[in-house]
């Protein structure tokens, strides 16, 4: 039977290893083309900014003005709970919140089972700390672990898992930041040159949870294709770049009625006491 949580998301960031950016980060949030979103915008009260899912109202990307961010992806699996919680309410929770981030990963650990798959990472650019999520976590069923300094890949499995996509991601992402050296990056030619690959992968490089032929379609970092549900594939694509001087500049570029088109955002951090 087909399934209305295909919705997968794959994201690339650079984390406190580029003198003038503490966070770089791009994410392409792919879901069928028929699910009502808002675009990037302030929420009310103005102090989250992000897209928002209409259906079930959280999030996949936002950030806060003091300095929070937090993202999702879901897990790639067969089976899932009818009833579970909406996994996007994982995002806008943490930065409702204002806790800390392993302070919030530890109270989410606690109802891990509620949710199907998820990655959450959870970011706080004052305190410099970054937080990986997840309620499925390999052997060493480590559900909570700080993030380290440097590139890191989050598809539909956990995080840096060797999926070809994510590794094509990855080295393309490093080879422009060699590119570019310690010096400004253009926000739009890095979406333009990572972010729209429609490259596929041969069938034996799949992971092989899906059918073949779906998992096809699933494999470039771009996605576009149709199932049984509708036309399914890559919604919007976000960048967010966090400056060293405490700038943040938020990018959105989405797809609205067969056209695409741009949001902008940018603001100063506040830092609370």
């Amino acid at each position: 039977m087909p399934t209305k949580k295909l919705n997968m998301c794959i994201a690339v960031f650079l984390w406190r290893a580029h003198p003038l950016y503490p966070l770089i980060l791009l994410l392409n949030r792919d879901e069928y083309h028929s699910r009502p979103t808002r675009q990037l915008e302030w929420w009310d009260g103005g102090e989250i900014l992000g897209g928002r899912d209409e259906l079930a109202g959280g999030t996949w990307l936002a950030c806060s003005r003091d300095g929070r961010v937090a993202f999702l992806t879901n897990v790639r699996e067969v089976k899932c709970l009818p009833d579970a919680k909406s996994r996007g309410d994982l995002p806008s929770r943490f930065l409702q919140s204002k806790k800390k981030p392993m302070d919030f990963a530890e109270e989410v650990a606690k109802e891990l089972d509620q949710y199907n798959g998820f990655n959450l990472i959870l970011t706080d650019l004052c305190s410099k700390t970054m937080v990986y999520v997840t309620n499925r976590a390999k052997e060493d069923k480590k559900f909570v672990t700080e993030v380290s300094i440097g590139i890191h890949v989050l598809t539909n499995a956990s995080l840096d898992s060797p999926w070809p996509k994510a590794q094509r991601l990855g080295n393309n992402f490093k080879e422009l930041l060699d590119t570019y050296g310690e010096e400004e990056l253009p926000v739009k030619e890095m979406v333009e040159k990572l972010m729209k690959n429609t490259e596929k992968d041969d069938e034996s490089m799949l992971p092989h949870i899906f059918p073949p032929e779906r998992e096809y379609n699933l494999s470039s970092i771009f996605v576009d294709t149709s199932t049984p549900l509708g036309r399914y594939g890559t919604r919007s694509t976000s960048a967010l770049f966090a400056k060293a001087t405490g700038e943040v500049f938020f990018y959105e570029r989405h797809l609205e009625n067969d056209l695409w088109k741009e949001q902008t955002a940018t603001f100063q951090i506040e830092e609370t006491k």
